[in-house]
Parts: structure tokens; C-alpha cells; sequence
């Protein structure tokens, strides 16, 4: 039996969720990839390219597909629901499993007193956390979708924090961080489209929080350079997440922790 599966975005989360699918080929069944993008021309072999513009209406219908990732930014949409909209009106049918991913920014109104679970409803404060909250409710009246936060991604392409470091530009020493490696992310979107029985809300984070002073300072000592110094402004902000529900939906992580995924970036 082949599932055929439409990501969304198709960035580079897209492209690692569709590369682990098109290597997870065996007798029980086969994928079939196909990338939604405005140019998808520079899609990998193994992809079916997708040419479509969501902020608007789509001239022709889509093909039906057994399940999609959503993975667009609200950089790329400064509101979700219009293009999602436009996504539902080209599908021929809603998919059997829609897994809409957005991200912890949602939960930014906490501070660190307590970890936060997937139980806390979303706090948002800022203009870009408010729109991801709306394209949260969107996917789930439109597709009934699984909704996916990841924490901070990092992984291979993914090196601000690096590049920070070695540059020497002041960061929150006291910030708490979390973070999850990009890897275990797109192993998380398998898990979700795959389970029987997925989670509605699922909070992709290592479980392993941490100020951000600790972070660049093991950076800096790996890397042979300064830690950088301390932002003059530093009120020790942020959030803790609890990693509980990813544990149970994994099992171990590839990445358990910043100090084994930075380790094998450098």
C-alpha cells in the first residue's frame, strides 16, 4: 500500500520529514512524497514537486493525499487562516492525519516557576505568537490536526547560536532556554502521523531546559573563543517545558540534551 503525503511549506523540516519517509520503505508499504511550494523546482529526487501560491485561491484542485505536515512560518504568512483556507478549498478531502506544526512561542506570557505541560493553555503576547495561535484554531476546524510545538530548533543549518558565539555579541546569560534538536523534531512528525492514537497538542522540547549563559559558554570552550558577554539588560526570563508526552511518544531522543547536539554540529 503506497500513503501519499503532502508537506506543506517544505522547508528544511519539510525536507528532512519527506526524506525519512521516502527511506522508511518496506514490505508492509511505500510513500509517496509529494512538496508544496510557490517554486518547488529545487526539490530533492524522490519528491513530487507541488506548485502552489496559498495566499490565494488555487486555480486547480490538489490531489488527494492520505496525510500533510503544515509547516508554513508566520514570516511567510502574516495570518494562517486565509492560506489555510485556501489549502482546505483545493483539497479534494480533508487527510486522515494533518499535523500542523507551530512552536512554544505560543506559551511566552509564563515565566520559569514551574514547567509548563501541554495542560497550560496558550499565553500569547507578541503579534507573531497571537497569529500562531489562530493558525492553530484554523488547522483544527479545517483538517481536525494534531498540533505540534516545537521548542527552539536547531541541527545542521541551523547555527545562529554558533555564529552568535563566535562573533561575540552580548546574549541574556540568565535567559532559560529550551530546545530541540531537528532531528527527533522530524522524528516527531513521523511518530504523530503514524500513531493510531496521537495526542491533540504535543510539546516538542529535549526536556533538558537551560540558561542560555550555559549554553555559550560550552559553545565558546569547544569552539576555542570567549564566552560572549552579558546583555546589559538580563532579567533571567523565559520558560520551562516539560518533555513527558515526547518521552512517551519516542522513547529516547537522538539528541537528549544541548551538549550532545551541538557536540556533533562541531
Amino acid at each position: 500500500m503506497t500513503t501519499r503525503t503532502l508537506l506543506v511549506g517544505c522547508g528544511r523540516l519539510g525536507l528532512r520529514v519527506g526524506e525519512l519517509l521516502l527511506a522508511d520503505q518496506d514490505e508492509r508499504g511505500r510513500h509517496e512524497v509529494l512538496g508544496l511550494r510557490r517554486d518547488p523546482s529545487s526539490l530533492p529526487t524522490g519528491f513530487v514537486p507541488v506548485a502552489a501560491d496559498l495566499s490565494a485561491a488555487l486555480p486547480t484542485p490538489l490531489p488527494r493525499v492520505d496525510a500533510m505536515v503544515i509547516t508554513l512560518t508566520p514570516s511567510a504568512a502574516p495570518s494562517y487562516r486565509e492560506p489555510l483556507a485556501h489549502l482546505a478549498a483545493a483539497l479534494p478531502e480533508v487527510p486522515r492525519r494533518t499535523v500542523f506544526v507551530s512552536s512554544t512561542r505560543v506559551l511566552e506570557g509564563y515565566d520559569a516557576s514551574r514547567p509548563l505541560t501541554e495542560a497550560d493553555p496558550a499565553r500569547p503576547r507578541s503579534d507573531r505568537a497571537r497569529v500562531l495561535v489562530e493558525g492553530e484554531e484554523a488547522a483544527r476546524e479545517l483538517f481536525g490536526a494534531v498540533i505540534l510545538r516545537p521548542a527552539g530548533i536547531y541541527g545542521p543549518g541551523r547555527d545562529r547560536l554558533i555564529r552568535t558565539v563566535l562573533e561575540g555579541r552580548p546574549v541574556e546569560h540568565g535567559r532559560r532556554t529550551n530546545r530541540i534538536h531537528e532531528v527527533d523534531l522530524a522524528r516527531a512528525i513521523l511518530a504523530l502521523l503514524s500513531s493510531p492514537a496521537p495526542p491533540a497538542l504535543l510539546h516538542a522540547t529535549d526536556g533538558a531546559p537551560a540558561l542560555l549563559g550555559e549554553v555559550v559558554t560550552h559553545l565558546a570552550q569547544r569552539l576555542g573563543v570567549p564566552a560572549p558577554p552579558r546583555t546589559s539588560q538580563d532579567p533571567g526570563a523565559g520558560t520551562v517545558l516539560d518533555a513527558t508526552a515526547l518521552h512517551e511518544l519516542l522513547g529516547e531522543l537522538e539528541f537528549p540534551d544541548f551538549r550532545a547536539g551541538y557536540d556533533a554540529m562541531l
